[in-house]
């Protein structure tokens, strides 16, 4: 399925790939990718040679062999490079309804939601990993094993995000949060995500999850590390980058396709970002991978 069609003639590179959650598993080489897409599941990838090369929202992200990443699919991402023989990866999608059900701890379920991967060693779960996800691809096809398959991830995701906190903290400005109001944030971050290209009001992100404003901001802030203003923009610049590296819509559409409700807005945001305007940054990312198209 396709969305994210814009109010402009579509360019190669600017709609996006949804695809529906469900449990999976595969082992096997990078697939060739000519566009990003999505999805409502936690996705764990395992490298086992190789490296695999993400376009991550915007931004480029390398994991590499013996290392193990979780993310929320629901962040447009996308392999970049030409697939090559030389690689050997295990693919594995928990739908997010799932995981909720876990009863995670709120500071990691908030880290696996702020548009970015959670890269550890492998190592890392104690456990062969490799063996274990591959005994998955079979109970997800067995409806009385998917149970077993379901335990063994939850203690895997664990045991990952154990040691990630132990590395770096992933706690985000507060600690304080509830089962219920990460279940609202989430509802919260969908709405974002899939609104950040429209003019979006804090008023309206809090109304996706039932919430007064000001009490949804708090929680947002408490259980994902910053603001939903600070969230939005995020999601609006990473598109950008998106754009910028792989079509050929000129600055003003890209602006426009990423929900920047003006050219000053956009650049102002931008160059903070990451210290260039959009032209350098395009000229930059072209003279190391080929535009799409």
């Amino acid at each position: 399925m396709l969305d994210d069609a814009l109010t402009h003639p579509l360019t190669p590179g600017s709609v996006v790939e949804t695809v529906e959650p469900a449990y999976w598993s595969h082992r096997g080489p990078a697939p060739r990718m000519d566009a990003s897409h999505r999805h409502d599941d936690l996705e764990i990838n395992l490298v086992l040679e190789g490296r695999l090369d993400y376009r991550f929202g915007g931004t480029p992200i390398s994991v590499h062999a013996g290392e193990t990443a979780l993310f929320w699919g629901w962040t447009a991402h996308q392999l970049i490079g030409e697939p090559t023989e030389v690689g050997e990866f295990r693919w594995v999608h928990i739908p997010l309804a799932e995981v909720l059900a876990w009863g995670l701890p709120d500071h990691d379920l908030g880290a696996m939601l702020l548009n970015r991967p959670v890269i550890v060693p492998t190592s890392a779960a104690g456990r062969d990993v490799e063996s274990m996800l591959g005994s998955w691809q079979q109970d997800f096809a067995d409806d009385g094993a998917e149970l077993i398959a379901n335990l063994e991830a939850q203690a895997l995701v664990r045991r990952l995000l154990r040691h990630a906190r132990a590395q770096v903290d992933l706690r985000p400005c507060g600690d304080h949060g509830t089962a219920e109001s990460m279940h609202r944030v989430v509802d919260m971050v969908r709405f974002v995500v899939g609104h950040f290209r429209e003019p979006v009001s804090v008023t309206d992100v809090a109304a996706a999850a039932h919430l007064h404003p000001h009490y949804a901001m708090t929680v947002f802030r408490q259980d994902v590390g910053t603001t939903i203003v600070e969230y939005l923009t995020r999601c609006r610049v990473a598109e950008a980058q998106r754009l910028l590296a792989t079509t050929t819509m000129t600055t003003s559409e890209v602006a426009h396709a990423a929900g920047f409700g003006s050219q000053s807005s956009f650049y102002a945001h931008f160059t903070r970002a990451f210290g260039a305007a959009p032209g350098a940054y395009r000229s930059f990312h072209r003279r190391r991978e080929p535009v799409l198209g």
